[in-house]
């Protein structure tokens, strides 16, 4: 059982997971500036395999680089899990035209607030991710 203050950190993150994935949809820079950790880095499996990894600026570059998507978010947060009340870890699958990534997001509290330090992810349904 669960006490309140691993209660209020569940729905923190989950919170935080849920404004993440419309976050994607909408392309919401200002959101990941403040959302990420400075230290937030991300890697996927890439097509052929490889193994991609960018930096904060790299992601938010990514995200600034492209207009919202239409209609409602598409995601589905799968697990959430809170350690100690200082690191969290959530999984949950995203749709981002013409992908639907699988990702795996690890959070530190720092100063009370929730931040995402890294992100592991691979396509999942559509075209392979190129670089």
């Amino acid at each position: 059982m669960m006490d309140g203050t691993q209660t209020s950190d569940r729905d923190a993150v989950q919170a935080a997971a849920e404004a993440y994935c419309v976050g994607i949809h909408t392309a919401d820079v200002d959101l990941f500036k403040s959302l990420c950790h400075d230290s937030f880095h991300m890697s996927a499996r890439a097509g052929s395999g490889k193994v991609v990894i960018w930096d904060k600026q790299a992601y938010l570059d990514r995200v600034g680089g492209r207009d919202a998507f239409a209609g409602e978010p598409v995601y589905d947060i799968m697990d959430v899990e809170v350690s100690g009340g200082e690191i969290a870890r959530v999984k949950l699958q995203v749709t981002v035209p013409p992908r639907v990534f699988e990702d795996y997001l690890g959070f530190v509290k720092v100063g009370g607030d929730w931040k995402l330090i890294n992100k592991l992810f691979q396509t999942v349904d559509g075209p392979a991710l190129e670089g």
